[in-house]
C-alpha cells in the first residue's frame, strides 16, 4: 500500500520522485520540488496511509506525530548525489539486505537497469482490479508496470533518466553508494555487531517465515525461499553457516549449497 501511496501523489500533485525509501520506522524521499511541495507530500502521505492503517487495523494517530525533517541538496556542492546515496543505502545499513538493488520497498533497483522490470500493465487491468489493488479511483497512466509483488514499479514514474544522468555511469554511482555515510556507518560498526544467542535467532525465524512468505516454519518453504531465509538470517544476526545449521536444522552441506547461491 505505501509503494503504490507514492506514485498516486506523485500523479496527485505533479512531485518530481529522484529516489525513495520506505523503512519500518522511517521513510527518505529525495524531490525535485519546492519546499512547500516537499512539505505537502509527505504530509499527504502522512494523511492518507494512517487513514488505510486506521480503516484496515483500527489504529488511530499513527503517523500525526511524527517529525518531518526537509533539507535542501545541490548540483553544485554533490550534495545531491550524496542525498541519493544516503536514502538508497538505508536498507544495506539496517543489515537487511547486501546491496541497495536487493530491497523492494523503494527506487533501489531502478536505475542502469540490463532488463526491463517485469510485470503486467495498469492497462490489462480492469477498473475493479485497479481499484482493489491501489484502493483509489484516481486515473494513472496505463504504461505503468505493476510488478510481482503487486505494486506499481518505482521506475514507472521517478524520474530515472534524471538520476542516470547525474550519475553518468553505474560505477560513478557505486562509488557514492559505498561511500555514503550510510555505507561508512555500517562498515564502522560491523566489528561490534552483537553476537546473537541461538535461542533469539530460533525464536525469530517463525516471524520471519511469516513476514516474508505467509508460512509459519522453514519446513514449509522451498528452496529459493530456504535461501533467501538464511540470506536475511546471516545479515539480520550475522549467523555463520554453523550457527544457520543449528537454528534451522539444515544440514551443513545443504545450507552450503544454499548459501553459495546467494
Amino acid at each position: 500500500m505505501g509503494m503504490n501511496l507514492v506514485a498516486i501523489l506523485c500523479a496527485v500533485l505533479h512531485v518530481d520522485i529522484l529516489v525513495f525509501i520506505l523503512m519500518s520506522n522511517h521513510v527518505h524521499f529525495v524531490l525535485s520540488c519546492s519546499y512547500e511541495k516537499a512539505q505537502l507530500f509527505i504530509n499527504e502521505f502522512k494523511r492518507r496511509y494512517s487513514i488505510y492503517i486506521r480503516r484496515k487495523y483500527g489504529v488511530k494517530e499513527m503517523l500525526r506525530d511524527n517529525s518531518i525533517d526537509i533539507r535542501p541538496l545541490f548540483l553544485s556542492d554533490e550534495s545531491l548525489e550524496r542525498g541519493l546515496a544516503y536514502v538508497q543505502m538505508n536498507s544495506v545499513a539496517a543489515n537487511i539486505c547486501l546491496q541497495a538493488s536487493d530491497y523492494r520497498w523503494g527506487t533501489g533497483s531502478a536505475f542502469f537497469r540490463t532488463a526491463p522490470e517485469k510485470g503486467m500493465r495498469l492497462s490489462e487491468f480492469s477498473a475493479r482490479e485497479q481499484y482493489r489493488l491501489l484502493h483509489t479511483r484516481i486515473k494513472l497512466p496505463g504504461e505503468y508496470v505493476i510488478t510481482d509483488d503487486g505494486f506499481i514499479s518505482p521506475s514507472s514514474y521517478c524520474n530515472v533518466r534524471f538520476v542516470e544522468a547525474l550519475f553518468r555511469t553505474p560505477k560513478r554511482m557505486n562509488y557514492f553508494l559505498l561511500n555514503s555515510s550510510k555505507a561508512k556507518a555500517r562498515l564502522n560498526s560491523e566489528s561490534a555487531i552483537p553476537a546473537f544467542k541461538d535461542q533469539v535467532i530460533t525464536s525469530a525465524i517463525p516471524d520471519l517465515c511469516v513476514t516474508l512468505f505467509r508460512k509459519k516454519h522453514p519446513d514449509e518453504l522451498d528452496a529459493e525461499q530456504l535461501r533467501e531465509l538464511l540470506k536475511q538470517l546471516r545479515f539480520r544476526f550475522s549467523a555463520n553457516i554453523n550457527q544457520l545449521c543449528r537454528v534451522t536444522g539444515l544440514p551443513y552441506e545443504e545450507a552450503a549449497r544454499l548459501l553459495d547461491g546467494i
